[in-house]
């Protein structure tokens, strides 16, 4: 299970540090791609097929659905780790996350979100507004 918050630095060459941490649940190869709220998920190789299996049940009649798989998959790449850690995230990965210099990766159970550090901040600052709105949405589904 993945869980804590981390800062680090994006380099000009698009590497940014992965938490020890997360290494070893992520493994050798992984998948990074956009994700929701301006951020990038990352799965460890058999969460993503259980996602990828997930979406392939979605009705390719739905014009929603047909544009959910497009999000996630057009976007999806596979990572490896170099010998200090890192990860190269790609230009377009980089844009649709607004990845600048300072980022956030955070453990959200299965899978790994990259943050930039305003939108970190930003969607934080939104969250707590409406925090109680939040939980009580969530105490309705059973949570």
């Amino acid at each position: 299970m993945f869980i804590g918050e981390y800062l680090h630095t994006i380099d000009v060459k698009g590497r940014v540090i992965i938490p020890s941490k997360f290494r070893d649940e992520l493994g050798e190869k992984f998948i990074v791609t956009k994700g929701l709220d301006n951020c990038l998920f990352v799965y460890p190789e058999n969460e993503w097929k259980n996602f990828d299996n997930k979406l392939k049940q979605l009705p390719l009649t739905n014009r929603d659905a047909r544009a959910f798989v497009r999000l996630f998959l057009s976007g999806a790449t596979e990572c490896e780790l170099d010998k200090q850690g890192r990860i190269t995230i790609p230009p377009n990965l980089r844009e649709h996350a607004k990845l600048d210099k300072d980022t956030i990766l955070i453990g959200v159970s299965t899978r790994v979100e990259i943050w930039s550090r305003e939108e970190w901040d930003r969607y934080n600052e939104d969250a707590d507004l409406s925090y109680d709105d939040i939980a009580e949405k969530m105490a309705q589904l059973g949570i």
